[in-house]
């Protein structure tokens, strides 16, 4: 379907299986059900955003007891930063946020356990105010470290992902230069180093050789001969496609790539490519993915910004 005003997140209500929220970069969510989208929007908050370049309301997260307590949370820019949102199995609220800006990590955030910025957060959002920090939060109590942090050394983390089957971590983390980079945090399994920016994917950055200790290294990569810039998407729990139970789906925006792998004792296995599988309406490849959806059932959908939104289905 079209007519969406650059889409950039797909969620749905903990038990509701007959609606989809869709968040539009200007600040709007419009509710997509039966195929058709409501004429009043679910939420417009387009006066309070910042929308020019990668700036908009760029998440959306229901509270786990949405049903009761009504609570939802929006990640918008207003000309201080953004990035993704969502509640953990834990009932947490975690948070991505970026480095900040400027090329190589001009103000060092990558490596800094001082600054919120290239970072995960983990946020109770149910007791404080605003929140309060979970005691396991892996930085909770360390000299110099800010008490938020779940993870660290990422560089612009443009979808993360929790699989809703085990509650394993999946992070899609945009690169600078040449490298587009997947990582994988088994459940529980915070306080992980991602390495920006010491390296880029798998490699050095801006050296020919640097210090890889501590820093957990991206289950997959691919260059910018495939693509500019990863967009996370999610693992496939859905029932109308079996044979794909597991596999983790993810691809770019700018060239439309679409590919996949399985987590195998911590390493990614049967990587495909579905670029040529998954198609536009006009058979073209999907140039301006700028995220991935999952529905109450766990099928799964992608987002285009030029305002289509599509299920991945049997043919």
């Amino acid at each position: 379907m079209g007519n969406l005003s650059a889409p950039l997140d797909l969620q749905v209500a903990p038990g509701d299986t007959t609606r989809l929220f869709i968040a539009e970069k200007p600040g709007r969510i419009v509710i997509l059900k039966n195929g058709a989208l409501n004429p009043a929007p679910f939420l417009d908050i387009s006066s309070r955003v910042s929308n020019g370049s990668e700036q908009g309301l760029l998440g959306l997260a229901f509270h786990p007891q949405y049903a009761t307590n009504h609570r939802f949370y929006v990640d918008y820019t207003d000309g201080s930063g953004g990035g993704q949102i969502a509640f953990g199995p834990d009932g947490y609220l975690y948070i991505a946020l970026g480095d900040g800006g400027g090329g190589g990590d001009t103000y060092r955030n990558g490596q800094n356990l001082g600054s919120l910025l290239a970072k995960i957060l983990r946020l109770n959002i149910d007791s404080g105010s605003p929140y309060s920090i979970p005691l396991d939060n892996p930085f909770v109590g360390r000299a110099g470290a800010r008490d938020e942090t779940w993870d660290y050394g990422l560089r612009n983390p443009w979808r993360f992902c929790f699989d809703r089957s085990n509650g394993d971590l999946y992070i899609a983390d945009v690169g600078q230069d040449a490298w587009e980079e997947l990582d994988y945090e088994a459940h529980g399994a915070g306080g992980k180093n991602y390495g920006w920016n010491i390296m880029e994917g798998l490699h050095c950055f801006g050296s020919v050789t640097c210090n890889r200790t501590g820093l957990t290294l991206p289950v997959a990569e691919y260059s910018h001969l495939d693509g500019c810039s990863v967009t996370g998407g999610y693992v496939y729990r859905g029932t109308e496609i079996p044979e794909l139970d597991g596999v983790y789906f993810y691809g770019d925006y700018c060239t439309g790539i679409i590919r996949s792998f399985r987590i195998d004792q911590g390493q990614a296995t049967n990587q495909t490519d579905w670029t040529s599988a998954l198609r536009t309406q006009s058979g073209g490849q999907m140039q301006g993915l700028s995220s991935f959806g999952q529905d109450a059932r766990g099928e799964l959908y992608i987002l285009l910004l030029s305002g289509e939104v599509y299920r991945i289905a049997r043919k």
